[in-house]
C-alpha cells in the first residue's frame, strides 16, 4: 500500500485531465525530496507515495491515477491503470517500461540532470587511478612510502594535463565530461553517431563510429558515454582492448555490457591496459543490497576501481529530476506539450 497520500521530447496530443491530477510515485530515490516534489506540483494534485517499487502495491494503487512515476511498468500495472495518461521514469533509462503494456494514449517520458555528477565522477576517478592514490593509500597504511621520491626505480606519475581523453558517445554526458576534463588541460577526441563540430567543442577531432580504433589507439583515458543497443553490445572486446595503449584507463559510466566482461577481466589481469573504472555492471541485486557485480572476480584485481552504479547518484541529480518531472506533470495538467517523451516517438 502507498506510504502516504498528500496534496500538492515534446508531445502535444495528451488531453488535459478534467479533474485534479492523481499521481502515484514509487521510486525510492525521490522519497528524500518529497517536500520539494509536493511544492513543485500544481495545486490540488493528489500524491500517493510508495517507499520503493513494489509491483503488487503499485497495482493496487493505480486505479484512478493519471500519472505514475517509477522505474518499471509491467503488464499487470497496465491492466490496472484505468485512467493513466503519463508514465514518467525517474532517470534516463526506460528499459524497465514494457511499452506494450502501456494503455492506449499513455506516453512515457524520462529525465536526465545527471551529466554534471557523472562528469565529476569521471574526472575524479581518472585522477585517482592515474595518480595511483588507492595503491599509495594501501601501501602507506603498512608504512611503505610508495613514491618515486623515496624509491628511485619508480616512475613519476601523470596528471591529466596533456592526456588525450577519448569520449565514445558525445551526448549530454559525453559533452559535459569533456568540458570538465578540458579544464584539467587534457586534449579530447570523440567518436559519436551524430555530427560534432570539433573546433567549436575544443576537440582535436571528432568522427563517426568508424573512428573508434583510432580513438582507442590515441587515448590515455577512454570514456564510454553511449547507450546499450544491439549494435553497441560488447563493442569493446578483445581486439579493441588490444588496440588501447598499454597504460590507458577505461572508464565505463554507461552500461556494463558495452564491454565484454571476460575480455576486460583478462586484459586487466594480464595488465595489457593500465586499468579500469567500472560503475556499471553485468549482475545487479534482485532484492536488497547484495550481489556479485560480475561472474569474473574483478574484486581480486588491484588495477580496477569498482563502484555500485553511483556516478550520477547525487542530491543535485535528483533535485533536478524532481523539477523536470513536476514541470511535465504541470504541463499535463495545463494541456501543454510534454517534454522528453520517449514513447511513442
Amino acid at each position: 500500500m502507498p506510504n502516504g497520500t498528500s496534496q500538492a521530447g515534446d508531445r502535444d496530443d495528451v488531453a488535459r485531465p478534467p479533474h485534479p491530477l492523481r499521481v502515484v510515485i514509487a521510486d525510492a530515490n525521490f522519497v528524500p525530496h518529497r517536500a520539494l516534489m509536493e511544492a513543485q506540483l500544481p495545486a490540488g494534485t493528489v500524491l500517493s507515495w510508495h517507499p520503493a517499487f513494489d509491483e503488487a502495491a503499485v497495482v493496487a494503487d493505480l486505479a484512478g491515477a493519471d500519472v505514475f512515476v517509477g522505474p518499471r511498468f509491467t503488464a499487470a500495472m497496465g491492466a490496472a491503470a484505468d485512467s493513466l495518461r503519463l508514465v514518467h521514469v525517474g532517470g534516463a533509462g526506460y528499459d524497465g517500461v514494457d511499452t506494450k503494456a502501456l494503455p492506449e494514449g499513455v506516453v512515457c517520458a524520462n529525465t536526465f540532470c545527471h551529466e554534471s555528477s557523472i562528469a565529476e565522477y569521471v574526472a575524479a576517478t581518472s585522477v585517482v587511478m592515474r595518480r595511483q592514490f588507492l595503491q599509495q593509500d594501501r601501501a602507506l597504511r603498512t608504512g611503505h612510502w610508495d613514491s618515486s621520491v623515496y624509491e628511485s626505480q619508480r616512475c613519476q606519475l601523470n596528471s591529466l594535463a596533456g592526456a588525450t581523453v577519448g569520449i565514445i558517445g558525445y551526448g549530454h554526458i559525453g559533452s559535459r565530461t569533456w568540458q570538465l576534463m578540458r579544464a584539467f588541460g587534457a586534449s579530447g577526441v570523440t567518436v559519436t553517431p551524430r555530427p560534432v563540430d570539433a573546433e567549436r567543442e575544443g576537440l582535436n577531432w571528432a568522427a563517426g563510429v568508424d573512428g573508434l580504433d583510432r580513438l582507442l589507439a590515441e587515448s590515455d583515458v577512454v570514456v564510454l558515454c553511449l547507450p546499450l543497443r544491439p549494435d553497441t553490445h560488447h563493442m569493446i572486446g578483445t581486439a579493441r582492448l588490444a588496440a588501447m595503449k598499454p597504460d590507458a584507463l577505461l572508464v565505463n559510466v554507461s552500461r556494463g555490457p558495452l564491454v565484454d566482461p571476460e575480455a576486460l577481466y583478462e586484459a586487466l589481469k594480464e595488465r595489457r591496459i593500465g586499468g579500469a573504472v567500472i560503475d556499471v555492471w553485468y549482475q545487479y541485486p534482485a532484492g536488497g543490497a547484495h550481489a556479485q557485480p560480475a561472474p569474473q572476480p574483478f574484486a581480486a584485481l588491484d588495477n580496477v576501481l569498482m563502484t555500485p552504479h553511483i556516478s550520477g547518484v547525487t542530491r543535485q541529480t535528483f533535485e533536478g529530476r524532481v523539477h523536470d518531472i513536476a514541470a511535465n506533470i504541470g504541463r499535463l495538467a495545463a494541456g501543454e506539450p510534454l517534454r522528453n517523451v520517449v514513447f511513442p516517438r
